[in-house]
């Protein structure tokens, strides 16, 4: 499937960017395009991986035309950017749409503007039920995503859901591990 392809991956110096990159490097890709706005991060991922097949490029879901400089003869997308942080999409919930929901729209008309063969959106499960203004932007991602796949002809546009991973960046994980080692009260389920 991938052989002799491009393949974009944009948040692709965060958490998924990391481990599907290291799982891809192994395939007959011909290249693997990084997308994001953190120059340290691509700094740190070009000398870790030192590999001719990834390519770095810096730019912003947010902005439609480093978008579009980036999908440009690529085959496949996954698209991982996004404000995830829940406490900061609280505080600051316009810029949790403008990256989460315009973002999605701009990688999604970019993927289809550029003939792009299939896209894999993430989404998470706070989506399911929003109580909090990532997981409504997220729900509202995924509206996009639908609406965009009815009129996206050649590309294929799909979005997945997963859960709180371990040890990536932003898991709720460490907090009840250091939570429960202080002697601090456990965290109560979340009640809709």
């Amino acid at each position: 499937m991938f052989e002799n392809s491009i393949l974009s991956l944009t948040g692709g110096t965060g958490s998924f960017g990391n481990a599907v990159l290291r799982r891809l490097l192994g395939t007959k890709l011909k290249e693997i395009r990084v997308f994001s706005r953190d120059e340290k991060k691509q700094d740190d991922m070009r000398k870790r991986y030192n590999s001719d097949k990834i390519k770095f490029y810096i730019g912003d879901v947010r902005d439609q035309h480093s978008v579009e400089q980036v999908l440009r003869g690529v085959d496949f997308v996954f698209h991982a950017a996004a404000l995830k942080q829940v406490p900061s999409c609280e505080f600051h919930p316009l810029e949790a749409v403008k990256t989460n929901v315009l973002g999605t729209e701009n990688v999604l008309e970019a993927a289809i503007n550029c003939g792009v063969k299939r896209v894999v959106v993430l989404s998470t499960d706070k989506a399911v039920y929003p109580i909090n203004a990532m997981g409504i932007s997220k729900a509202m991602m995924e509206k996009v995503v639908v609406a965009k796949s009815r009129s996206s002809n050649g590309t294929v546009i799909n979005v997945t859901r997963y859960g709180n991973v371990m040890c990536s960046r932003g898991s709720v994980i460490p907090l009840f591990t250091h939570q429960i080692r202080a002697g601090q009260p456990s965290p109560s389920p979340i009640r809709p």
